[in-house]
């Protein structure tokens, strides 16, 4: 463990920076982690092993807490992920196996290692001890709150209204959730704001269990590059082991708006220079630039100087100054015609065939030479004049027989 850091400077922008709130009082916190290291966690339920740009926030954060040399845990959730938090869906997700948990967290380790140093960090799962709990163990739990205190969670608001169901299990997430706090008797628990109700709740059961406060530390969740929350689902994330070429590209498409919020959550660039970012832009300066440079940073930290510098080179060849790359990936195509469904995944087989449908519906793959670009995934089309795809604005592929 590194050693205690007790300078208020650095207390005070861990607390401040890429936080959306601190409860129930920042200050109180400030003054416990400078007066003896903390214990303080982040809970993950390895449901799937995709990491972006939008998980990088928190991660940052729990890295953070590393460096100053508190007590960090990073608890794996193979108890609560059984239940499945609805946290921003309208129904309930699968159960997971525990094989399937174990290789989920295998995945998200090594992309999370882009981040995290595990030498610092202890690894707990929460099936150690939710798997333990009997009958008087659920009911002792369940008695240390209110079903209306369990429905007041936003998703479960809207489920109601909705008419939705919402099952017996699932209320009974938060009130687990909330016993790791009790059972590693953490002082912090950090996530982010779509996690505050759960999180809360640990402070109501630390309080309950074991007459000790707790903090609850949130993070911001980012919006991807069209606008809406960074999800796979929606196609918009940047990947942590995105390829360098793509991940520049894809930061190259994000709204001008989104500039400073990217440099202050997602890279280490000072406050300072990104306020001279920040009234560079308000004073109407042309935010390529500023864009390339954010790009670049991002692509740097996952990857390296020089990958970032390719990749910018790469962009402004081909997407700035419209040039073909000349290293493009070369696809064999067998067949004398193809669905562009079935042509765009030999380009991209790693691609779900939602996201590829979605991009044909979206005008983003185009032919060439033609120029061509069909919106129907099942129409058919002839290959024998086909020289090059492009998907998106930087895929490309050259075409052989």
């Amino acid at each position: 463990m590194s050693t205690h850091n007790t300078d208020p400077a650095a207390i005070e922008a861990v607390l401040s920076r890429g936080v959306a709130e601190v409860l129930p009082n920042k200050q109180a916190l400030a003054t416990l982690m400078s007066q003896r290291p903390i214990r303080v966690y982040l809970g993950i339920d390895p449901t799937g092993a995709f990491l972006t740009l939008g998980h990088s926030v928190v991660l940052k954060k729990l890295q953070q807490f590393a460096e100053l040399g508190h007590e960090v845990i990073l608890l794996i959730g193979n108890g609560t992920v059984r239940i499945g938090d609805p946290t921003g869906r309208d129904s309930t997700r699968p159960v997971l196996t525990d094989a399937e948990i174990e290789e989920n967290f295998k995945n998200w380790q090594t992309q999370a290692s882009t981040i995290l140093d595990f030498d610092r960090i202890q690894l707990r799962r929460n099936g150690d001890w939710l798997d333990k709990l009997n009958f008087s163990d659920i009911i002792s739990l369940m008695a240390k709150t209110t079903v209306q205190q369990l429905l007041e969670r936003d998703m479960f608001q809207n489920r109601m209204s909705s008419g939705l169901p919402i099952h017996g299990h699932e209320i009974m997430y938060p009130l687990l959730q909330g016993y790791d706090s009790v059972v590693m008797d953490v002082d912090l628990e950090i996530g982010g704001t779509d996690q505050t109700f759960n999180m809360m709740m640990g402070r109501t059961l630390q309080r309950a269990y074991n007459n000790k406060e707790k903090w609850v530390l949130s993070t911001p969740i980012i919006n991807g590059t069209d606008g809406r929350k960074m999800s796979k689902s929606y196609g918009n994330y940047v990947a942590l082991t995105e390829e360098p070429q793509s991940m520049f590209g894809k930061l190259m498409s994000i709204a001008d708006e989104q500039i400073v919020e990217y440099f202050t959550l997602l890279t280490d660039v000072s406050l300072s220079e990104i306020t001279t970012i920040q009234e560079a832009i308000s004073q109407g300066e042309h935010p390529m630039e500023l864009k390339k440079m954010l790009a670049f940073t991002i692509t740097e930290m996952y990857h390296s100087p020089e990958a970032a510098a390719d990749a910018r080179k790469h962009f402004e060849r081909t997407v700035q100054a419209k040039e073909l790359p000349e290293d493009m990936p070369i696809v064999a195509i067998t067949h004398d015609s193809l669905t562009l469904l079935e042509l765009a995944k030999l380009c991209m087989p790693e691609e779900s065939n939602n996201n590829l449908r979605r991009l044909i519906e979206q005008s983003a793959v185009e032919l060439l030479p033609t120029g061509e670009r069909p919106t129907d995934p099942a129409q058919t089309h002839q290959t024998n004049a086909l020289e090059v795809v492009r998907i998106g604005k930087r895929r490309y592929f050259r075409v052989t027989r």
